[in-house]
């Protein structure tokens, strides 16, 4: 039997010209892949639909008073300070990050497939509660379900994408998680700008409720996936798995990958305590990139951004629907940008993608900040057609950078350099540590905005410096190399994480990589 991740490996991974690209791969991924379109939608909906005045009125009418202007000793970056109001917002990844421990025992006794059909129902749930609220109370159950479809979806869906996909494309597939968040942003910015029209002050509920149809998506595409090799195989189902991999790879080659995928899958059987496994040393280095990598996509600001996006535009003296329109300008660039990265991620490689997206987003937060504290005062703002344009470049550059880089790799780079024995609770630590920021980030944003004002961006910028040193020094190119095969090729290879690999020969689970 071909030992996982050794040199002498005749897997897929070692002529990945065996695998065709089949029909049912692209299918399956872009079916599975609407859950990251369900996760935007809910990210773009919130900062549009709060900043609504018939939602406002209805539910907040201490901040609706602020932003009518019937309080006048509000600062213009105080207008939407209001802990309730960020509380519609966070309470999601608040749910997620709880359910996401759930997600990771589905996952793996359940399989892929069965667990994108519960991350389907808990969203359509937690759609009609939102849309049909009366109450606070209401209010918060919604979230709370629609959280733990967002927990479970990023869970399983990464997942799936790097499991199914041939190794030569798992790149730009796997971004398909990212394009659809991408496009559920876009999506709920257009629905908001529309919505935001409708007389009668109802429009928001028009917003909340159109989420039901990515949730739809999610579920009836769970139903019409298959499985991945990985899950049927560590599951017991042997013939069915190796009956799978051979559809999908459209091949009747594919022994070599069968009989790794069978190993890795006896080696995590072994396994009785995935969360406890993953802290040892051998599995330091993912574990330590995909918590690093969490934390440092969510403080790079760009779901401040997009949460808020249009109350953030209103901050700066723009009308409320030129805020929206702004934030409709800013999703279809982060939907392009990410379209970009499915071309390049497998060509140019992870690495240099976010080397050159720290660096652009870094000067285009530094000039926001220098034109917000120019020309944005506490009470009054002096922001010129040419300089409100100048925002909006900036904010497109900065959104952009992220786009074709932490956006898409911040769950690509995780999904495939965990060892199958630890990916499931890998990828549940990563979906946490990346709910916890999210809930971070909506909570306190506004406080933030308030407090600190036009060095926000200037408090956004450090994290980008320090995350791109990084990149630089810290995270291996991981492109083009087979999943089952990382601990030889990449963590054994790299000049500090190969210290936690080189001396290791065995462990209690009896796993040995050859050297």
């Amino acid at each position: 039997m071909a030992k996982q991740g050794s040199s002498g490996s005749t897997s897929l991974g070692g002529d990945p010209s065996e695998a065709k690209i089949t029909p049912i791969v692209i299918i399956s991924c872009i079916l599975a892949a609407t859950g990251g379109l369900m996760f935007g939608y809910e990210i773009g909906i919130s900062g549009g639909v709060t900043s609504m005045p018939g939602f406002l009125e209805n539910f907040y009418p201490d901040v609706y008073a602020s932003t009518q202007k019937l309080k006048t000793h509000n600062s213009n970056y105080c207008k939407y300070n209001n802990q309730r109001l960020q509380l519609f917002t966070s309470l999601l990844y608040l749910a997620a990050l709880v359910s996401t421990f759930f997600a990771s025992h589905s996952t793996k006794k359940l399989g892929r497939k069965m667990t994108m059909l519960i991350a389907g129902i808990f969203f359509i749930v937690g759609t009609v509660l939102n849309s049909a609220f009366t109450n606070f109370a209401t209010v918060i159950i919604g979230r709370v379900f629609l959280g733990c479809g967002v927990g479970f979806a990023n869970q399983v869906v990464p997942l799936f994408l790097s499991e199914i996909a041939p190794t030569r494309i798992r790149g730009g597939l796997n971004i398909l998680f990212q394009l659809n968040v991408t496009l559920g942003i876009l999506f709920a910015n257009l629905v908001n700008y529309g919505a935001a029209k409708i007389k009668g002050g109802w429009g928001w509920r028009l917003s909340l409720g159109l989420a039901g149809v990515p949730a739809l998506m999610l579920t009836l595409g769970s139903l019409i996936v298959v499985d991945t090799p990985n899950s049927l195989i560590q599951r017991g189902k042997l013939e069915e798995g190796k009956s799978v991999l051979r559809k999908i790879r459209g091949t009747e080659n594919i022994e070599a990958e069968y009989l790794e995928i069978l190993e890795a899958s006896n080696e995590a059987r072994e396994i009785k305590h995935p969360f406890r496994n993953l802290l040892k040393r051998k599995n330091r280095p993912p574990l330590i990139i995909a918590i690093a990598m969490q934390i440092f996509q969510q403080f790079t600001g760009i779901n401040a951004i997009m949460f808020y996006a249009p109350v953030l535009f209103a901050t700066m003296g723009f009308g409320n629907n030129a805020s929206l329109y702004a934030a409709v300008i800013t999703g279809a660039v982060n939907v392009l940008s990410t379209i970009a990265s499915i071309f390049v991620v497998d060509k140019l490689g992870r690495r240099m993608l976010l080397l050159e997206a720290g660096v652009q987003m870094l000067l285009s937060q530094l000039v926001v900040a220098i034109v917000l504290a120019l020309k944005v005062k506490d009470h009054s703002n002096n922001l010129s057609f040419g300089l409100a344009i100048l925002v909006v470049v900036m904010v497109c550059s900065f959104v952009s950078g992220f786009a074709w880089s932490w956006g898409p790799l911040g769950w690509l780079i995780p999904s495939e350099t965990f060892p199958l024995e630890t990916r499931s609770a890998g990828q549940s630590v990563t979906v946490c540590i990346n709910m916890i920021c999210c809930f971070l980030i909506g909570q306190t944003f506004l406080l933030m905005l308030c407090s600190l004002k036009y060095a926000i961006f200037l408090f956004f910028s450090a994290w980008v410096l320090v995350m791109t040193l990084f990149v630089l020094f810290l995270i291996p190119e991981t492109k083009n190399v087979p999943i089952e095969e990382m601990t030889e090729r990449v963590w054994k290879q790299h000049w500090f994480w190969k210290r936690f690999i080189d001396d290791y020969e065995g462990d209690d689970s009896n796993i040995k990589y050859a050297n």
